[in-house]
């Protein structure tokens, strides 16, 4: 008898085990879902890249915390990073690997030379490209799985011209770097410089990317005697660059390209005297937006003795938008209902999650904004909308 009751003692308990098992299955149910990065994490780059890094996986850790259920389902978001050096072969065939073998279904690259070599395949391997570049031929190829992150730079191009010239002269020299996207920026600053009177007296773009000692280059431009400097890159090198120039005598203001942020070229520069004249886009720690400062807090508890720079604040933005694209659109796996519901999903965010306030994305893919920019006067940062401003 006693061995009869021992036996169905255990077996009550197996039982019993066995339920709360299964009733548990349902609710610890958890399907992962891998969004991709392919961006410079070494190299002259790799703060650049580190910061659109660190911009993504603050977003993911908030939407995790918080819960995301797409279609019925919990879903836990995970970011896999891969370096590509700033190679566009790289990327490309990082792309394939995030594709192939974590399931991806978007990628988010911060280089125009990438996203134009993802946009090669993207749409056939049916991936989101989440492309961190604002050169307009992103979205004039007609990609229908590509999102432009920030506005297109050319709505700079003119007001920074106007600024600079007014202020500073007609004589511009441009020492920007060589990449493709500093190419696109001059691409289109040259002829608007020259269509508002001015003159382009020396041209040489370097290899921000490779190079730390600019001294020849810079010196070879300021030979031409120029009132203005047409410069930027990644933000460090840009630093240096800017350094040189005034140690090497340079008065005059620089026209800063919007992948150059100037808090972090202030870190290499010794603060923002040496930017004197200077115009670029505003460093997202000077924003005067209560919602902006509140996002610079939580980054900066994250992340001590870091400051978020608009890669940061973008991209966080970026993820955002696509976790909750997923969700509008019941799916994590569905590029094109993904893509589809973006321009929704920008105009659904809470202010937090939109430091910058992005209004949207448009019909070919790309965002739109009222964009805040900066102009050092005194040693300071001045915030002016563009709008404003190009007025």
């Amino acid at each position: 008898m006693l061995t009869k009751r021992k036996t169905l003692l255990r077996l009550g308990a197996t039982a019993f085990a066995a339920a709360a098992l299964l009733g548990a299955g349902p609710a610890v149910a958890q399907q992962v879902v891998k969004i991709g990065y392919s961006g410079p994490l070494s190299g002259g780059a790799a703060l650049y890249g580190k910061n659109v890094l660190s911009g993504m996986e603050m977003a993911v850790a908030e939407i995790n915390a918080k819960g995301l259920e797409v279609g019925g389902q919990k879903v836990k978001l995970e970011i896999v990073a891969l370096d590509d050096k700033y190679n566009p072969s790289e990327t490309a065939i990082n792309t394939q690997r995030l594709v192939q073998e974590h399931k991806a279904p978007a990628v988010l690259v911060p280089h125009s030379g990438g996203s134009f070599a993802v946009m090669a395949t993207n749409e056939a391997q049916k991936v989101l490209l989440l492309s961190y570049t604002s050169v307009p031929q992103i979205t004039e190829r007609n990609n229908k799985l590509t999102l432009r992150i920030p506005p297109e730079f050319t709505s700079y191009v003119k007001p920074f011209v106007n600024h600079a010239m007014t202020k500073y002269g007609k004589n511009v020299a441009i020492a920007n770097a060589d990449h493709d996207y500093a190419k696109a920026w001059t691409a289109a600053f040259k002829p608007a410089w020259e269509a508002a009177g001015g003159k382009v007296v020396a041209e040489n773009p370097m290899s921000y990317n490779r190079a730390t000692d600019f001294y020849s280059g810079v010196s070879r431009v300021l030979a031409a005697k120029p009132d203005v400097l047409f410069i930027g890159g990644a933000s460090e090198p840009t630093g240096l660059v800017i350094k040189q120039a005034r140690e090497l005598g340079f008065k005059g203001g620089f026209v800063i390209i919007d992948q150059a942020k100037m808090d972090e070229i202030g870190k290499i520069t010794g603060g923002y005297g040496s930017l004197e004249g200077a115009i670029g886009v505003l460093p997202v720690v000077e924003d005067s937006s209560p919602v902006t400062r509140a996002f610079v807090e939580r980054f900066r508890k994250a992340n001590p003795g870091r400051d978020p720079s608009s890669e940061v604040s973008l991209n966080y933005t970026a993820v955002h938008a696509t976790a909750l694209a997923m969700k509008l659109a019941g799916s994590t796996s569905d590029a094109a209902a993904i893509r589809a519901q973006l321009d929704k999903a920008f105009k659904s965010l809470p202010p937090q999650h939109n430091p910058h306030e992005m209004h949207g994305v448009d019909a070919r893919g790309g965002s739109t904004a009222n964009t805040r920019v900066a102009i050092v006067e005194g040693g300071k940062v001045k915030e002016v909308r563009l709008d404003t401003l190009a007025k």
